[in-house]
């Protein structure tokens, strides 16, 4: 039992209850093959997400969807025809001891050998953005994320967004931002040349993420951020509540919504914007 600020919060971790690593690593090829370990494989081969001769990136942060990420990468590597390299790196950005301790002690016995580093997010958004501080940590994290994976020689990052998580951005930009915007399965970097963002969870629903950890025993880190602990009214979680509301009245409300930006129909958009130029349906209105 060890005592760790997960969110904010002491807990008692019951390190005795994780599950043997053969387990763990079994579980996903037969009781989440379905659900994790075919959806993984799927959104690799629907956008062509790994190719011949990469070197990845495997961004860890200790969360649940980041280790259940690096355990399917070890799975992959291990047995894909495609023949590809990985790193797993995991950035400190300013953890307590003990959150640093349970990230540490995770990878260890999940068998994940992590290159870990340290940066100072945590204490940098809590000067310059107390207001909005989940926005500028995240836009930070990746641009150190990326900066590492430079420095290791590889040319993707991959990051742990999953089903969910595109669901809701999508929902976030219609909502507070007034555009039809989602994530994307994969992206080239802007500032860092020759580097690319691959989303290999694409296709996996979290509650399957949540099922797995749970059933592995294993206590995954939390956001860990005291300045965003403060806050109240997190868009994103209102976001998650007002889906789990639709989901009663509409069935698979999750999958239409996702489904919805792989089914644009260019005929029936007012505007749209493609390369940083603005388009309107008036454009070629008269020539059709």
């Amino acid at each position: 039992m060890n005592d760790i600020a997960g969110n904010g919060c002491e807990v008692m971790v019951p390190y005795n209850e994780r599950k043997p690593l053969s387990e763990i690593e079994n579980s996903i090829s037969k009781t989440y093959k379905k659900h994790i370990w075919s959806k993984f494989v799927k959104a690799i081969k629907d956008f062509k997400l790994i190719e011949e001769g990469d070197r990845i990136a495997v961004a860890v942060s200790g969360g649940k969807d980041s280790l259940l990420m690096a355990k399917l990468f070890q799975k992959l590597n291990k047995h894909s025809q495609i023949k590809f390299e990985v790193e797993y790196i995991s950035m400190d950005p300013g953890y307590h001891p003990d959150i640093r301790k349970l990230l540490i002690d995770n990878c260890e016995y999940l068998n994940i050998p992590i290159h870990l580093f340290n940066s100072d997010i945590f204490e940098v958004v809590n000067h310059i953005a107390k207001d909005y501080p989940c926005y500028m940590c995240a836009r930070m994290r990746r641009g150190i994320l990326y900066s590492k994976a430079k420095e290791l020689g590889c040319n993707k990052l991959a990051l742990g967004h999953h089903f969910n998580d595109v669901i809701e951005t999508t929902l976030l930009n219609i909502f507070y931002s007034g555009n039809f915007k989602t994530m994307l399965p994969k992206l080239k970097a802007t500032n860092f040349k020759g580097l690319e963002l691959i989303r290999p969870l694409y296709y996996v629903e979290e509650d399957y993420i949540k099922r797995f950890i749970k059933r592995s025993g294993i206590w995954p880190l939390n956001c860990a951020c005291m300045v965003a602990a403060k806050k109240t009214g997190n868009k994103r979680y209102e976001i998650k509540d007002l889906i789990q509301e639709l989901k009663g009245n509409f069935k698979d409300v999750e999958k239409s919504i996702f489904k919805a930006a792989q089914n644009v129909n260019m005929d029936s958009i007012v505007g749209w914007q493609k390369d940083g130029e603005k388009y309107s349906f008036l454009d070629n209105y008269n020539q059709k």
